[in-house]
C-alpha cells in the first residue's frame, strides 16, 4: 500500500509536509521521502523506516529543507518521491499504485526510445520511475498524467510536483483517494482525510475517479473533470484506513460499527465476552458487542511503546513472530472464558491460529472467531494488499484446492464465494479445523456492503467474489 501528502503554500509548507505525512505512516512500512522546492530549487531525503518510524528518520531534513511546495510519501515497496528532468523540465513525483503490466510497458517505452530503467535491489523496476517515464511519451504533462491513468492495468494515483504548483491525479476507478484540504495560507493534498485537520485545514473537495486537479499557492484548478464509474477499495474502510479517517463521506470507525453489528444480528453464539485482535478488529468488536448486549473487553493488549506498527518487518516469519510478541495476556479476563473474537480478516490464518493459541494457553475455554469481512478467495489486482507472489498464500485458496483434489475453476471458486452454498460451508469448518476455532463465520459480503452505505456498484468487491 503507501500513502501520500502535498502542500501548496504562501510561506514555507516543512511543518506541514513533515506531520501531514507521518500521519500516513500506518498505510507503509518501507521507505519515506519528502521533496520540496523553493528558492534554492529542488530537495529531497528518503529513508528506509522499517526499524524507526518517520519522524525519527526525517526530524533532521525538516529542519533543513525549506520551500512553498513539497510532497511527500509513506511507501511500502519503492523508494520516492522521485525528481525526474526531462522535456517537460524538472518535475518531483509520488505514486500510490500497483502495476499488473509493467513488462508490456516497459518493452513499449523501449521501443519508443526509453533508453534505461534502474532496477530496484529485488531487479524490479520503480514503479513510480515507470509512471514517470509514461508521463513523459507525451507532449505535455497533463497528456501525459492521463495517459498513465488509461495504461497502467491496475491501480495508480500521484501527485506530481513543478515549480509552479503540484498536479494530482486520482485513479481512474477512485480505487484509492486523493483530498484536497485548506486555509488562509495555501492547500493541502492528501491520501488520508484526517491528516490535516490537526494541522489547520478544512475540507475542500474530494477528487472522482479519474480526476486531474493543480493545486497552488493561491488556487485549485480542475483540469479534467472526474469520470462516473467508481470502484474504490472497499478494504479501505474494513482494513487500511485509520479509524479517524472517512472516504467518500462515510466514516471508517462508524463503517466497522456498521460491520459489527450485522455480525451480531445473524450470530447464535452466547460468549462471555467479545473482544477485538488489536487494533484491526477492536472497531468491528465494539458494534457487535453494542448491538448483541455481550460485554466488550479487552482480554490481550497490543505493546505499543516500542512496536507501533502491525505491518512490520517485511519477512512474513518475522511479522509473525513480531506479532505475538506484541500481545499480552490479561489472564484474569481469559481464564475459564468463552470468548468471541474479531479481527478484519483472515488472509494466510497464520497469526490468528498462533493468538487463538495462545488465548488457549491462557486459560480460555472457548474462542469463537468472527473475521470482519468474507473469506478472501482471490488475490488482489489493484492494490499492494499483499506482497504475496501465489494466491495459494491464502488460507482459502490452499483449503479449497484440498477440497476440490487440486480441480480449481472459476466456476468452483465462484461457489465457494457464496455464503449460502454447500461448498462455503464446507470451507469454512475445514478452515475451522485447520485453525483450532471452537466456531468459525465471517461476515457476509452483501452486509459489509451495506455497513458502508453507499451503492455497493461503486465498491471493489474483486477480493471476495472475483467481480471487477
Amino acid at each position: 500500500m503507501g500513502g501520500f501528502f502535498g502542500v501548496a503554500a504562501k510561506e514555507d509548507c516543512v511543518f506541514d509536509l513533515f506531520f501531514g505525512t507521518d500521519y500516513h505512516s500506518h498505510l507503509g512500512t518501507r521507505r519515506g521521502g519528502m521533496a520540496v522546492y523553493g528558492e534554492n530549487g529542488f530537495d529531497r531525503a528518503i529513508h528506509n523506516i522499517e526499524n524507526s518510524p518517520f519522524r525519527t528518520k526525517f526530524d533532521k531534513d525538516m529542519q533543513e529543507m525549506k520551500g512553498y511546495l513539497g510532497i511527500g510519501c509513506i511507501s511500502d515497496y519503492e523508494p520516492q518521491p522521485l525528481i525526474v528532468r526531462s522535456h517537460h523540465g524538472t518535475y518531483a513525483i509520488t505514486t500510490v499504485s500497483k502495476i499488473n503490466n509493467t513488462a508490456e510497458i516497459v518493452e513499449e517505452i523501449f521501443s519508443n526510445g526509453n533508453s534505461h530503467f534502474l532496477e530496484m535491489s529485488g531487479g524490479d523496476v520503480n514503479p513510480t520511475e515507470l509512471v514517470a517515464a509514461i508521463i513523459n511519451q507525451k507532449e505535455n504533462l497533463i497528456d501525459g498524467i492521463k495517459y498513465a491513468l488509461d495504461l497502467i492495468d491496475g491501480s495508480l494515483s500521484l501527485l506530481l510536483m513543478t515549480p509552479k504548483g503540484i498536479y494530482a491525479a486520482r485513479d481512474k476507478y477512485g480505487r484509492t483517494p486523493v483530498v484536497i484540504g485548506e486555509k488562509d495560507t495555501g492547500f493541502c493534498l492528501a491520501f488520508e482525510q484526517f491528516s490535516f485537520l490537526n494541522l489547520g485545514y478544512t475540507m475542500y473537495k474530494e477528487l472522482g475517479p479519474g480526476e486531474i486537479d493543480v493545486i497552488t499557492p493561491t488556487g485549485v484548478k480542475t483540469l479534467v473533470a472526474p469520470g462516473k464509474d467508481m470502484k474504490i477499495c472497499t478494504f479501505l474502510w474494513v482494513y487500511y484506513g485509520y479509524p479517524s479517517s472517512s472516504y467518500e463521506g462515510i466514516s471508517v470507525e462508524q463503517m466497522r460499527y456498521n460491520c459489527g453489528a450485522y455480525m451480531a444480528k445473524r450470530d447464535n453464539v452466547k460468549p462471555d465476552i467479545v473482544a477485538g485482535v488489536p487494533d484491526s478488529g477492536t472497531a468491528h468488536a465494539i458494534g457487535y458487542a453494542n448491538e448483541s448486549g455481550i460485554p466488550f473487553s479487552r482480554p490481550f493488549i497490543k505493546y505499543t511503546p516500542t512496536w507501533p506498527r502491525s505491518f512490520m518487518p517485511t519477512i512474513q516469519s518475522q511479522r509473525n513472530l513480531i506479532a505475538k510478541m506484541k500481545l499480552i495476556a490479561v489472564h484474569d479476563l481469559i481464564k475459564d472464558k468463552s470468548l468471541l473474537l474479531i479481527d478484519d480478516s483472515i488472509v494466510r490464518g497464520t497469526q490468528l491460529r498462533e493468538t487463538t493459541e495462545f488465548l488457549y494457553n491462557s486459560g480460555a475455554k472457548e474462542v469463537h472467531i468472527r473475521p470482519a469481512c468474507p473469506p478472501l478467495i482471490y488475490g488482489c489486482k489493484y492494490l499492494n494488499f499483499s506482497r504475496s507472489s501465489s494466491e495459494m498464500d491464502l488460507i482459502t485458496r490452499r483449503v479449497i484446492q484440498k477440497l476440490e483434489n487440486g480441480n480449481i475453476t472459476d466456476e468452483v471458486l465462484q461457489e465457494y464465494s457464496d455464503p449460502d452454498s454447500e461448498k462455503y460451508e464446507k470451507m469454512v469448518e475445514e478452515i475451522r479445523k485447520t485453525l483450532n476455532f471452537t466456531s468459525l463465520k465471517f461476515n457476509r459480503l452483501d452486509d459489509m456492503l451495506n455497513s458502508v452505505e453507499i451503492e455497493p456498484c461503486k465498491l471493489c468487491t474483486y477480493c471476495w467474489n472475483g467481480k471487477e
